[in-house]
C-alpha cells in the first residue's frame, strides 16, 4: 500500500511566490545540472558486507543487486526478471532448471563471469555448516552442473515454488571463490557499483562501475550511505541539506513537519516486515502454549500502533503481509481480554519470577517494548527491559536464545519458513506438522493450492500462539525534491541504486 503526500498552496501564497520570482528575475540562476552523487541515510549499519553470510536486513538493502547480483532479480512489483542469466528453462516436471548466462559480465576486480562462479556460490550456499541465510532455497537443489561457460543447470530434488524469486536474495548472490574469504568487508560483486569505502559507525560509500553491461544507463557516480539511528539527528541532517533522501526513516512523529515543507517528498508504503513480540519457545514459562495464549489476549495492538508509531502501521494477527494473496485476518483470534490472561496464566504455573525483554536499538522496537511492558505487567507479568545494541542482540538473542521476550521485524518475503527450522533457530519452536507443511507449500507450484496452504500455516502459528504478533512495518521515506527513482514498495529487501536520479 503506497500512499503519496503533495502541498497545497493558497492563492496568496501563490501570488505572492510569483511576485517574488519575477521581482527576482533578472538575477535567476541557469538551470541546476543533474547531481551525479547522492546522500541516503539508513538507519541500520550493516555487520559485514557479505549476504551469502549473514542476514542482517541492511546489507541486502544495500548490496543486493547493486553490488552483488544474482541468476535473477525482481521488479518493483515482485515479478522475477533476468540479472546474471538472461533467460532460461524448466523442465516439465519442474525439477531441471538451464540457466543461460550473460556474456561478458566481470567482477569488480577484473575477473570474468562464467558458470563455473555459480556453481562455487551455490555449492559453497549448500555445503555442510555454512551459515547463509537461506539455506532451504540451496537444500532442495540436487546437482549443479556448467553445461559450458556460460550454461548452468541446476537439477532439484523437488519443485520449489519459490527457487527463482529465491535466486533474487542476496543470500543467492554470486561471489567469485578466489575473494570470497574477504567480501564482508571489502565485497567483490559483477554488479552497477562498487565498495569504495567504509567508516564504520558513521557511512559507507559506492561508486559506478564504468565497465557494468549497464554503466551508460547509470545516472549516479557516488552513493554515500550515511547511517543515522537517531531520530533527531536523522531530521537535522535532511534539514541541513546533508542528505537527500531517507528512504526508511526512523521517526514516524515527525513526519508532519516534512509533509509541510515543499523542499521534500513523504512516501509511506507497506513493507514485508512483520513486527512480532518474540516469544522463546524453548525456555519456560514463555515454551508453555498457556503462557504464550495469554500473553496474546494481553496486547493491545490498536495502543501499540498508535503509541510506537504514530498511527502509522497494519495489525497483524499471525505472520503474513496483509497485502500478500493468501492473506487471513487473524487479529481477533486473541481479542484484548486480561481476566482471561490472568487465568492462563495462573494455569501456566508462572510464579512471578523476572521475565528479560530483550530490544535491539530500533525506533519501532524500544517504543513498542515500553508499551507492551505495561500492558504485561497489568495482566501479573514482571517484564524487565535491556535496551541493547545489535550486534549484543545478535549473539545473545539470535544465536544463543538467551531472552525471554524480543521484538523485531522480520522483512525478508516469504518467511513463513522461519517456523520450520527447527529448535536451533532463535524462535526455539519446532513442530513436525508445521515442518511439514512448510515442505509441502515450497513444492506446491499450483498457486491456488499453494495459497490454501499458506492460510492454513496462518493459521497453525496463530493458533499455537508462537509470538505475539503486532503490526506490518511500514516504510516511511523522505526525499528531496529532485530525487527520482525510489521504489515506492518493498517487494523484497533492495534498493536498487541504477535506478535513482538526483536534479
Amino acid at each position: 500500500m503506497t500512499f503519496r503526500y503533495s502541498r497545497a498552496f493558497s492563492a496568496q501564497t501563490l501570488s505572492a511566490v510569483a511576485a517574488l520570482a519575477a521581482a527576482l528575475a533578472i538575477a535567476a540562476p541557469l538551470p541546476a545540472m543533474a547531481q551525479s552523487r547522492i546522500a541516503i541515510g539508513m538507519q541500520q549499519e550493516p555487520t559485514s558486507l557479505d549476504p551469502t553470510a549473514d542476514a542482517t536486513a541492511a546489507i541486502n538493502t544495500m548490496l543486493t543487486q547493486n553490488v552483488y547480483e544474482g541468476l535473477t532479480s525482481v521488479d518493483q512489483s515482485g515479478a522475477v526478471i533476468p540479472q546474471l542469466a538472461e533467460s532460461w528453462t524448466i523442465s516439465d516436471d519442474s525439477l531441471t532448471y538451464v540457466f543461460n548466462l550473460v556474456q561478458g559480465a566481470t567482477f569488480h576486480d577484473g575477473a570474468p563471469f562464467t558458470a563455473a562462479d555459480v556453481v562455487f556460490s551455490f555449492e559453497r550456499a549448500r555445503a555442510e555448516g555454512n551459515t547463509n541465510p537461506r539455506g532451504a532455497t540451496f537444500a532442495s537443489i540436487d546437482t549443479i552442473t556448467a553445461l559450458d561457460d556460460h550454461t548452468v543447470e541446476i537439477v532439484m530434488k523437488n519443485p520449489d515454488a519459490f527457487f527463482l524469486f529465491d535466486l533474487a536474495q542476496g543470500p543467492a548472490s554470486i561471489v567469485s571463490e578466489a575473494t570470497v574469504g574477504t567480501n564482508a568487508n571489502r565485497p567483490n560483486g559483477t554488479g552497477a557499483f562498487k565498495f569504495d569505502a567504509w567508516t564504520r559507525g558513521d557511512r559507507l560509500r559506492l561508486v559506478r562501475n564504468p565497465d557494468h553491461r549497464n554503466a551508460d544507463n547509470v545516472a549516479m557516480d557516488v552513493i554515500e550511505f550515511r547511517f543515522i539511528s537517531e531520530p533527531a539527528a536523522a531530521t537535522a541532517a535532511l534539514m541541513a541539506g546533508e542528505l537527500d533522501a531517507f528512504p526508511t526513516f526512523p521517526a514516524p512523529e515527525l513526519v508532519a513537519q516534512f509533509e509541510a515543507d515543499p523542499r521534500f517528498e513523504v512516501v509511506v508504503m507497506s513493507t514485508e516486515g512483520e513486527v512480532i513480540l518474540a516469544m522463546n519457545n524453548a525456555r519456560e514459562p514463555t515454551s508453555d502454549l498457556n503462557f504464550r495464549r495469554a500473553v496474546s489476549h494481553a496486547l493491545d495492538r490498536e495502543e501499540i500502533i498508535e503509541g510506537a508509531m504514530y498511527g502509522f502501521g497494519i495489525p497483524i494477527g499471525s505472520f503474513y503481509p496483509p497485502h500478500g494473496p493468501g492473506y487471513v485476518d487473524l487479529t481477533q483470534r486473541y481479542p484484548l481480554d486480561q481476566d482471561m490472561a490472568r487465568e492462563l496464566i495462573a494455569e501456566s504455573g508462572y510464579d512471578g519470577a523476572p521475565l528479560v525483554m530483550r530490544l535491539p536499538p530500533f525506533p519501532y522496537a524500544t517504543r513498542s517494548g515500553e508499551i507492551i511492558q505495561a500492558q504485561l505487567g497489568a495482566v501479573g507479568l514482571n517484564v524487565q527491559i535491556e535496551n541493547v545494541e545489535w550486534g549484543f542482540w545478535l549473539d545473545e538473542v539470535y544465536t544463543n536464545m538467551n531472552y525471554d521476550f524480543t521484538i523485531i521485524a522480520h522483512t525478508s518475503p516469504n518467511d513463513l519458513g522461519n517456523f520450520a527450522r527447527g529448535p536451533n533457530y532463535f524462535y526455539g519452536y519446532d513442530d513436525a506438522d508445521f515442518t511439514a507443511l512448510w515442505n509441502a507449500i515450497r513444492t506446491e507450484t499450483v498457486d491456488d493450492t499453494r495459497i490454501e496452504m499458506l492460510q492454513q500455516a496462518q493459521n497453525q502459528v496463530a493458533d499455537q500462539a508462537v509470538h505475539g504478533f503486532l503490526f506490518q512495518l511500514p516504510s516511511i521515506g523522505i526525499f528531496r525534491q529532485g530525487v527520482e527513482g525510489f521504489w515506492d514498495s518493498q517487494p523484497v529487501l533492495q534498493l536498487p541504486l541504477s535506478e535513482i536520479s538526483v536534479n
